[in-house]
């Protein structure tokens, strides 16, 4: 497998910044460079973290740079999508010390094709043997996985890694995942795809974020999650759901449950009303 060094990624943090994201998801140096200590900070960035597509959905503006999603989650106390979750966590990996190598991958290849190649950025991380490390996939695995293929289960959740037909490895999401897998290959780098990509995904009216809002908080036995403005409450035995009734009371969400700083939460439940009401016509 080819490594591709983490400065050719841009995926630098200074001392300061790693400090910062350290007290920021509760972990404390030194950190072991081994698969424990991948564990232990890939769980912590996926408890400190909300996953969220509010910029796409806001218009609002977004970028694939670490040091961008840096300064929006640890010092904006916001959370990310998978360009960011992945980035940032990427990044942190990188400056202490962790061989990692950002893949480009495709969210529902299996069903779109190759245009969604570019669409996800996921992580290889490579210790006594590859590490697939994914904070990015919403209510994907809270732990880092050994990249070959198999069938996986966390937290009563059920997973898989399998390879397809063409030569790629298509991680399957659980029943009720958001999205239903991602395709990569563990030495697929493709810097100019993610950013290609990018633009569709935060500006075409067919983009599955800028029609509708999505906020997810993984919970010790599963997650929530957000769509537009229905609540839902996941373990691998139930779900749960509940309606957002006004702006006062997804602020409220925003603050209780999802641990996010948005001033302009009254914005985004007219655009929230806005869509449902295009929907509905």
């Amino acid at each position: 497998m080819k490594h591709v060094p983490a400065s050719d990624n841009g995926m630098a943090l200074t001392s300061a910044q790693l400090d910062a994201y350290l007290i920021r998801i509760g972990v404390t140096r030194p950190v072991s460079l081994d698969a424990n200590g991948l564990t232990r900070l890939h769980r912590a960035h996926l408890t400190a973290f909300t996953w969220e597509a509010l910029d796409a959905f806001m218009g609002w503006p977004s970028s694939i740079a670490p040091a961008a999603a840096f300064a929006k989650m640890v010092e904006g106390r916001r959370g990310g999508w998978c360009y960011e979750m992945n980035g940032l966590f990427g990044a942190a990996l990188a400056a202490l010390g962790f061989r990692v190598t950002r893949l480009c991958g495709g969210v529902n290849r299996a069903i779109l094709g190759d245009v969604a190649i570019g669409n996800h950025l996921t992580l290889r991380v490579d210790l006594d043997r590859p590490y697939l490390a994914e904070v990015g996939l919403a209510d994907g695995i809270i732990e880092p996985v050994p990249l070959t293929a198999g069938p996986i289960r966390q937290r009563g959740f059920d997973f898989s890694i399998v390879s397809t037909d063409d030569g790629w490895l298509r991680f399957s999401n659980h029943a009720n995942g958001l999205a239903h897998s991602f395709d990569f290959r563990p030495d697929h780098s493709d810097e100019a795809a993610i950013a290609a990509t990018l633009g569709w995904l935060t500006q075409d009216p067919g983009s599955p974020f800028t029609n509708a809002l999505a906020i997810l908080r993984h919970t010790e036995d599963g997650y929530v999650a957000l769509k537009n403005d229905c609540l839902s409450s996941v373990t691998a035995a139930s779900v749960s759901e509940q309606r957002i009734t006004s702006a006062d009371h997804l602020a409220e969400m925003f603050h209780t449950i999802f641990d996010l700083d948005i001033p302009r939460s009254g914005q985004v439940w007219e655009r929230i009303q806005a869509v449902s009401h295009e929907k509905a016509s």
